[in-house]
């Protein structure tokens, strides 16, 4: 079973993220489990989304306590209780401008991939919404689901600028296979 926490602010896009991701893997075949929690319910404090996803169905009826991925869509959200579920061995998928190794200075121990989605969501016009450049870039970085089932999954559910999100979600996948090569190299 494959455990995600989607963290962000209100007003981001995190709940959005995980409910199109939650689709995503829903049409490739897979069983799912979404839902999600709210700080107060205004602009800015910290909003989870969880997913479950395995190839039976989901009974587990609980919080995720380990993460196997996290994406986070705000750098100053990773601290505290969302790090105390991840483990050496869990993906970090982050926006941010700032490069993996100097995000590693600050967050030793952790797999990181650093995404600057708001210059990919800026530059496909889509302003400060960045779930989609996330999302591609997540799903390249987890290895599922498929940047077609994915690119289908937004131009059917998300909200609106359907291209402009497909177009992001390509870019952000590509962010995140270029630095998983230069990983591996």
């Amino acid at each position: 079973m494959l455990q995600i926490i989607i963290q962000g602010r209100g007003g981001q896009g995190a709940q959005t993220a995980g409910n199109l991701l939650a689709a995503a893997f829903f049409a490739a075949g897979r069983q799912v489990q979404c839902f999600a929690t709210y700080g107060g319910a205004r602009r800015g404090t910290p909003v989870s989304s969880f997913i479950r996803v395995d190839d039976r169905p989901v009974r587990v009826r609980c919080d995720i306590e380990r993460a196997d991925a996290i994406l986070c869509f705000d750098a100053s959200l990773l601290g505290g209780a969302l790090l105390a579920t991840a483990t050496p061995a869990t993906l970090v998928v982050v926006n941010s401008a700032r490069t993996g190794p100097e995000l590693a200075r600050t967050l030793p121990g952790l797999r990181l991939i650093p995404v600057d989605a708001l210059a990919i969501s800026r530059r496909h016009g889509l302003g400060r919404i960045v779930n989609s450049a996330l999302l591609g870039a997540f799903a390249r970085a987890v290895g599922a689901p498929a940047l077609p089932v994915l690119e289908t999954t937004l131009r059917e559910l998300s909200p609106k600028l359907h291209a402009g999100n497909v177009a992001a979600c390509e870019e952000g996948w590509r962010w995140a296979d270029a630095q998983l090569r230069t990983e591996v190299a």
